[in-house]
């Protein structure tokens, strides 16, 4: 079983993003699950969401506590306590920041690739977004399912220029990184 742990602000799409990422996996033919944590539930403060899949049916309903992987919208939050906690060996952790990945990696001994999700949703979408460009870098560095799973998640959520939009948003995302990257430790995990 594969398990992500999404970590973001509210109003950032998290609950969104971890919903078109377990909705994706369904479209492929997965099973999937995908549920999030509030805190405090106003705008700005810090959501959880947790995604699972795996090819065969699961009974477990509990919190991620160990991900393969994280998707975190905001760099901020690596600066809270526990949202690197419980990482596996060998993870990797998608991070929405223009910083460069290189020099995250040395500063946090883990394997990092970064987008620049919200300026990516802002000059496409028009607003600060981050999670649909976040979740299609995520299936092109794992390789898990076509993008095309998630263009049919995305079409069960929005319509018109609003679909188009995001659609165009996450075919950008996918460009922007490295296409496999992480397809091996993600097959890995969810045979």
């Amino acid at each position: 079983m594969l398990e992500i742990r999404i970590h973001g602000r509210g109003g950032q799409g998290n609950v969104v993003a971890s919903y078109l990422l377990a909705l994706a996996a369904f479209e492929s033919g997965k099973y999937a699950q995908a549920f999030p944590s509030f805190g405090a539930e106003r705008r700005g403060a810090p959501v959880t969401a947790f995604v699972r899949l795996d090819d065969a049916p699961f009974r477990r309903r509990c919190q991620v506590r160990e991900p393969d992987f994280l998707i975190v919208q905001d760099q901020a939050l690596l600066h809270v306590p526990g949202v690197l906690s419980g990482l596996k060996e060998g993870g990797g952790i998608l991070l929405n920041a223009k910083a460069d990945s290189d020099g995250l990696q040395r500063q946090l001994g883990r394997k990092v690739v970064t987008v620049p999700a919200t300026e990516l949703a802002l000059a496409i979408l028009r607003k600060p977004v981050p999670n649909t460009a976040l979740i299609a870098a995520f299936l092109a560095l794992t390789e898990l399912m076509p993008l095309s799973a998630l263009n049919e998640a995305l079409q069960k959520r929005f319509r018109g220029e609003v679909l188009a939009r995001n659609w165009e948003l996450a075919e950008a995302a996918a460009k922007g990184v490295p296409v496999g990257l992480w397809r091996e430790r993600a097959h890995a995990a969810s045979a």
